[in-house]
C-alpha cells in the first residue's frame, strides 16, 4: 500500500502547526499565537528512522460552535481523521484537561484508529513530570513534548511508527499491476473505472466530486492479475466544504505512490486547465509509469485534424511527459475502453525493465563515440561505466570523471539513445552522473 499517513488533530492553539513543521522539516504551516490561523488541511511528508509517512495538519476542533470558520475546520479534521492511519492528538500541558480535550478523545476513541497522545508545551522537567491528568483522556500513555524546542518527539514517533502497516504486506505486488486512475473533478474517472470493469462498481454521478474514498478494486483480465484504485475522492456528498483542488491533489499523489502505472484522465470536451498538469507532474515526479487518457472523445466535435491537433496541444503543455502514450476513449460508449489494459501491460513492463550492464555499456560507448561529450574549459567529460541502478522507475548511474561537466542536453542525449534502444514508453528514466572512485 501507500505510504502511511499521520493526522495531527487538537483543539485550537495547542501547538499542532509547530508540530507540523517539526515533522516534515519545513516551515509549511503559518504559526501564529492566535487560535484558528490554520483552517485547512496541510500535507507534508516525515521521516523518522526507515519510515517515510504522510502529515496532515488540521485546523482546531471545537465541539458544540456555530461560527461558519470553526465549523469548516471541524469538517476538515473529521476528514483528515478519515484518512489518517495514526492520529496524534495534541494536548496543552499550560491549560490542563478542558472540556474540549475530552469530548475530542471521546470522538477520536470512536474511530477505533491508533491515538498517539502528545501533551504539548511541556518546556521543562516540573511540566514534563506533571502531565498524569492527561490520563484521564483514557487515550493511553501520554508523551510530553515541546513543540517549540523539539523535545519528546522522538518518544512520540516511536509510538507512532509502531502502528504502521507491515511490510509483509507487499510480498504478493509483483505479479499484480497496480493501475490509479487520476485527474480533477468531473473528468469521467469513475466511469472509466467502470468501463474497465465492466461493471457498475463505482457510484457516477455528473456531480462533481461524488466518489468519497480511493476504491481498490482487484481483478483478472486475460490472465493478468490488476488493482484499480479510483481516486475521485474529492469531497462528502452533499457537503462541499473544502478546499477541492488541494484535496484531489493529495489523494493522487498518496495512489500514484501506490502505482506501478498511472492513467492521467483529461477530459477531451473541455481541453486542458493548470490542474490537470499539476496532477500529472506529480505522477511524473513520483517516476510511475504514465499513460494520458482523453475521455469523452465521442461528444468532441471532430474533422480529421482533430485528434492531431489535440495530441500536439497534450505535447505542447505536458513536455516532461514525452514519453507518455496517449490514448483518445469514451467510458460511456466503452469506444476503446478495450485497448487501454493491453497499453497498460506494456507500460508495466517498460517500467520494470532491466537492462544487461554490457550491454549498456557497449551502447553508452557506441553514443559518445558517435558524438562525443561537450568539453567545457578545455576539461572533457568522460563516462568510464554505466549500471542500472533500480527499475519503477529504471535509472541509470553513469559513473564520470567529473559530475560538473555532465551538462543536461548531453544527458538528455544518452536518455534518447537508451530509450531508442530499449523501447521505455510510458516510463520516466532516471539518470544519475557520480564521480568515479
Amino acid at each position: 500500500m501507500g505510504l502511511p499517513v499521520v493526522a495531527i488533530v487538537g483543539r485550537p492553539n495547542v501547538g499542532k502547526s509547530t508540530i507540523f513543521n517539526r515533522l516534515i522539516g519545513e516551515r509549511v504551516a503559518i504559526v501564529e499565537d492566535m487560535p484558528g490561523v490554520t483552517r485547512d488541511r496541510l500535507y507534508g511528508k516525515g521521516e523518522w528512522l526507515t519510515h517515510t509517512f504522510h502529515v496532515i495538519d488540521t485546523g482546531g476542533i471545537e465541539f458544540g460552535e456555530t461560527d461558519e470558520i470553526l465549523t469548516q475546520m471541524r469538517y476538515q479534521a473529521e476528514l483528515a481523521i478519515d484518512e489518517a492511519t495514526v492520529i496524534i492528538m495534541i494536548a496543552d500541558s499550560r491549560t490542563g484537561v478542558t472540556d474540549a480535550d475530552m469530548e475530542l478523545a471521546r470522538m477520536l476513541n470512536r474511530t477505533g484508529k491508533p491515538i498517539v497522545l502528545a501533551v504539548n508545551k511541556a518546556d521543562n522537567p516540573e511540566m514534563r513530570a506533571d502531565i498524569y491528568d492527561f490520563y484521564s483522556l483514557g487515550l493511553g500513555e501520554p508523551f510530553p513534548i515541546s513543540g517549540s524546542h523539539g523535545l519528546g518527539l522522538g518518544d512520540m514517533l516511536e509510538e507512532v511508527v509502531l502502528h504502521f502497516p507491515s511490510e509483509d504486506d507487499e510480498e504478493n505486488k509483483d505479479d499484480v499491476i497496480r493501475v490509479s486512475i487520476i485527474g480533477r473533478p468531473n473528468v469521467g474517472k469513475s466511469s472509466l473505472t467502470n468501463a474497465i470493469l465492466g461493471e457498475e462498481r463505482v457510484i457516477v454521478s455528473d456531480v462533481a466530486g461524488t466518489t468519497r474514498d480511493a476504491i481498490d478494486t482487484p481483478f483478472e483480465r486475460d490472465g493478468q492479475s490488476y488493482i484499480l484504485v479510483d481516486t475521485a475522492g474529492m469531497r462528502k456528498r452533499g457537503k462541499v466544504y473544502e478546499n477541492t483542488e488541494k484535496y484531489s491533489v493529495m489523494r493522487a499523489m498518496r495512489s500514484i505512490e501506490d502505482s506501478d502505472v498511472v492513467l492521467v484522465v483529461l477530459n477531451g470536451e473541455e481541453g486542458i486547465i493548470e490542474q490537470d498538469k499539476k496532477i500529472a507532474g506529480y505522477a511524473h515526479e513520483a517516476g510511475r509509469g504514465v499513460i494520458i487518457v482523453v475521455n469523452k472523445w465521442d461528444v468532441v466535435e471532430k474533422d480529421d485534424k482533430t485528434m492531431q491537433r489535440f495530441t500536439e496541444l497534450i505535447r505542447e503543455e505536458f513536455k516532461y511527459l514525452d514519453y507518455a502514450p496517449i490514448m483518445y476513449v469514451s467510458a460511456k460508449s466503452k469506444q476503446r475502453v478495450h485497448t487501454i489494459l493491453p497499453k497498460v501491460n506494456e507500460v508495466s513492463q517498460a517500467h520494470a525493465m532491466r537492462v544487461p550492464t554490457s550491454v549498456l555499456n557497449d551502447l553508452v560507448t557506441d553514443a559518445t563515440i558517435r558524438t562525443p561529450p561537450p568539453s567545457d574549459r578545455g576539461k572533457r567529460l568522460k563516462i568510464n561505466y554505466v549500471t542500472q541502478a533500480t527499475v519503477k522507475p529504471p535509472t541509470f548511474i553513469l559513473f564520470v570523471n567529473d559530475p560538473e561537466l555532465m551538462h543536461f542536453s548531453y544527458e538528455r542525449y544518452i536518455e534518447n539513445k537508451i530509450r531508442e534502444a530499449f523501447v521505455f514508453e510510458g516510463t520516466p528514466v532516471r539518470i544519475w552522473t557520480r564521480k568515479k572512485s
